[in-house]
Formats: C-alpha cells, sequence, structure tokens
C-alpha cells in the first residue's frame, strides 16, 4: 500500500487532531506551531482539541551553498542545535555558521514581533505542550523547539507532526515525552513530497491565524475522537 498523501496543511492538521483527542478539551493543554508551515497544521489541532494556540519561533540554519540544507538550528530562549558532523564533513568554517546564526536570531526577533502583535507569549510552565510542524525531514528544527520548550519547564513536550524520516523521528523519541507521526515513509526525501499542495506559508497568513485565534471565544464546537500514538 503507498504512504498517504495529504492534500494541504489544513488536511494534515484535521488528521493529527483525530490522533491527539486524548488531549482535548483539558485546561492543561497548549499547542504551538513552528513558524511559518506548522500554524497552518497547529491551527487546526487547536480548533478540534479547543485548545490555546501559539508559536513557538526557531530558524533552521542552512549550509550557506545549500541553504535548504539544515547544519542546525537556533529557537527562542538563546537554544543553538549543531550538527557538528555534518558541518565538519562539509567543511564550513565556523565563522560562517556563527554569521548565518546571527541573521536567523535578526529574524527571530523579527517575527517574534511580527506574529504576535504585542501579545503576550502563551504561559508553558506546569503544561502539556503540543509542539507541530508540517513535518520531520532531519528533525534539526524540532530539536532545537523541544530544546527550548523544556526550558520553560512545562508537564509534557508531545511533537506531532503529520509525516516523518524514521530517523528524525527515533531521534525526537529520544527527546521529547511523546511523538505523534501519521506516516515514517520509507523512501522520504523531502516533506513537501508528501502533501498534494505544499505552497509556502507566508507572515501575513501566520500573523492571521494567531490573531484569530487569539479572538477566538469559547469551546470548539467539534467533537474529537481518537487514541495517543507514540
Amino acid at each position: 500500500m503507498p504512504d498517504p498523501k495529504f492534500a494541504d496543511r489544513h488536511d494534515a492538521g484535521r488528521q493529527l487532531a483525530r490522533r491527539l483527542g486524548g488531549y482535548a478539551r483539558r485546561d492543561d493543554v497548549t499547542v504551538l506551531g513552528l513558524p511559518r508551515g506548522g500554524l497552518p497544521v497547529a491551527d487546526e489541532v487547536a480548533r478540534e482539541l479547543a485548545a490555546p494556540l501559539d508559536v513557538f519561533l526557531v530558524r533552521k540554519l542552512g549550509v550557506p551553498v545549500h541553504p535548504e540544507l539544515a547544519m542546525g538550528a537556533i529557537a527562542e530562549g538563546g537554544v543553538e542545535v549543531l550538527d557538528e558532523r555534518l558541518i565538519r564533513d562539509l567543511g564550513v568554517p565556523m565563522s560562517e555558521v556563527h554569521e548565518v546564526a546571527a541573521r536567523q536570531r535578526h529574524e527571530l526577533q523579527r517575527q517574534s514581533t511580527l506574529y504576535r502583535a504585542g501579545r503576550p507569549a502563551a504561559p508553558l510552565a506546569g503544561r502539556m505542550v503540543i509542539l507541530i510542524d508540517d513535518g520531520l525531514a532531519t528533525g534539526s528544527t524540532m530539536h532545537a523547539a523541544v530544546l527550548a520548550l523544556r526550558q520553560h519547564a512545562p508537564s509534557r513536550v508531545i511533537v506531532a507532526v503529520p509525516v516523518g524520516s524514521r530517523e528524525a523521528v527515533e531521534r525526537l523519541a529520544a527527546m521529547a515525552d511523546e511523538v505523534v507521526c501519521l506516516s515514517t515513509p520509507s523512501a522520504f526525501f523531502a516533506v513537501g513530497q508528501w502533501y498534494d499542495d505544499f505552497r509556502q506559508t507566508n507572515d501575513d497568513e501566520v500573523g492571521d491565524i494567531l490573531a484569530t485565534s487569539a479572538r477566538r471565544a469559547g469551546p470548539a464546537t467539534t467533537e474529537t475522537s481518537g487514541r495517543e500514538c507514540g
């Protein structure tokens, strides 16, 4: 049987929410989306679970000559994760690594100002936090996010994605309290190959999702059911 594909990120989020049904309508759950592609997925999950939604800022550090290849990532809280073996194997000078990291720190600050529009970050201490992206390739971005999130002392960290490489899922399973992944295809090359529509999510869309979520009042009207999957 072929591995499933998702129509778009919203479809993926609705399917993911069904697997997270055990967390629905609890008063101690917060959903966080990684920008930018994780926000449409996280929005659907937050709606279905009737949970608050926020963004958790993390930036991939791309190899200078191949920006799509992650040599590490940085996240809120000053966390930096480097793939030292990859950096060494590719011969990337540490001076260039530091330059890329400096640019991405500036982008983190820009995103924080733009996306939150003066709203405070969601309180995370003592809460069950579901950390969502649209997929896991190397897992370095999510790795940084989990490390940064631990600094906020949540009671539980659940990494949830529609699709991911087996290697990345196994890596995150050693860090998070739970990993929920709907599909781990054996032939995995890129997250986008598992979506019919994988158009880039832009800053305006992220801002609109967060503003709408902030205005959302009352419990969600859609009942969810499902089971946890580690």
